[in-house]
């Protein structure tokens, strides 16, 4: 399996990049395409030892960064790194790329690049969502803020596909984000969602509060890109607030320290339930293309694990699945097949 990676995204690279991808091809059948800098990535894979034929430095002069206006910079650093390994997948190079670096530059560049799946009117960004059952995926996590029914109608499907082809969960639950269960409640978007999922043959739950979420209620969350975007920055606000306050009692005196330790294993598996670099990081779907979006803080753990998780997208057809899919419930004007 042969994955790009952008050596130059994110907060940590190039350092935390190397050292992932460096991991990976230790514990992954997997070959990796590092871009970016070579001064700099040479700098940083001094002092490892690896077999030099499964990882390969690609030269891109050029950085994306987080300040830069997305559409502007793919256009005109054509030689950056994100856009050097996006056109190592556009051209059969590469099997998968991943990068933690501009989510809105990844996207564009995605788009311009390899182009969007027949049918599929909006790609969009597909995040883990830990919960009390285990994980969730949340579609869309911020790649859309203003949506039509129809790309909810998609969010579900392509999110159905990752779920039960890359998480392994067969014929997932999908739910539509409402502020209320009922069919009639919601905005003009959701009423009209809510219609367009119950004439499928999807695994439509129906309407799902924020508060039921994080019990597990559906194993798909369906909802535009400005919701689901709140609804991660503050469920990742409120772990960090609770894993604050824990760790001020536990600590708080002699008693509760020996709590703490009597606690600890549980307490461990707790925080790994709520750790992002368990799982690697957010799919592009609807690109004709295996895309992944690490964090912007990934460090080494979490870049193999999205190195792990591309093998899988890849093994597992995502892309194709989903074209079939999409071509299955028609396209949007006739509602006949694509």
């Amino acid at each position: 399996m042969r994955i790009a990676v952008d050596g130059m995204g994110g907060d940590h690279a190039p350092k935390e990049v190397v050292k992932g991808c460096l991991d990976a091809i230790n514990e992954l059948d997997v070959e990796i395409f590092l871009t970016g800098q070579k001064e700099k990535l040479e700098e940083a894979l001094k002092g490892y030892n690896f077999d030099h034929t499964k990882l390969h430095i690609i030269h891109a002069s050029e950085i994306i960064t987080n300040e830069d206006k997305p559409v502007q910079a793919v256009k005109q650093k054509k030689d950056a790194s994100m856009i050097v390994g996006l056109n190592l997948l556009k051209n059969g190079e590469v099997d998968a790329f991943i990068s933690a670096g501009n989510t809105g530059a990844l996207l564009a560049g995605s788009l311009f690049r390899l182009g969007r799946i027949k049918g599929v009117d909006r790609p969009a960004i597909a995040s883990v969502y830990p919960t009390s059952k285990g994980i969730s995926l949340l579609v869309d996590a911020g790649a859309n803020a203003e949506c039509k029914s129809r790309n909810l109608l998609e969010f579900g499907l392509m999110g159905s596909v990752y779920t039960d082809k890359v998480l392994g969960k067969e014929n997932p639950s999908i739910g539509l984000v409402n502020i209320g269960t009922e069919p009639g409640k919601g905005t003009p978007l959701v009423k009209e969602s809510f219609e367009l999922f119950s004439k499928t043959d999807f695994n439509f739950y129906g309407n799902v509060e924020a508060r039921d979420l994080p019990n597990g209620i559906v194993d798909v969350i369906v909802c535009d890109g400005f919701v689901g975007n709140v609804i991660l920055k503050l469920t990742e606000g409120v772990g960090m607030t609770i894993m604050s306050m824990l760790k001020e009692i536990l600590t708080k005196n002699t008693k509760n320290k020996l709590a703490a330790l009597l606690l600890k294993a549980s307490l461990k598996a707790f925080k790994k339930n709520l750790d992002y670099t368990e799982y690697g990081g957010a799919p592009l779907l609807g690109v004709k293309g295996a895309v992944i979006k690490a964090h912007g803080s990934s460090n080494a753990k979490a870049i193999k694990n999205a190195i792990k998780q591309a093998k899988v997208f890849v093994e597992r057809e995502v892309v194709s699945v989903i074209n079939k899919e999409i071509n299955r419930i028609g396209d949007e004007e006739n509602g006949e097949p694509t």
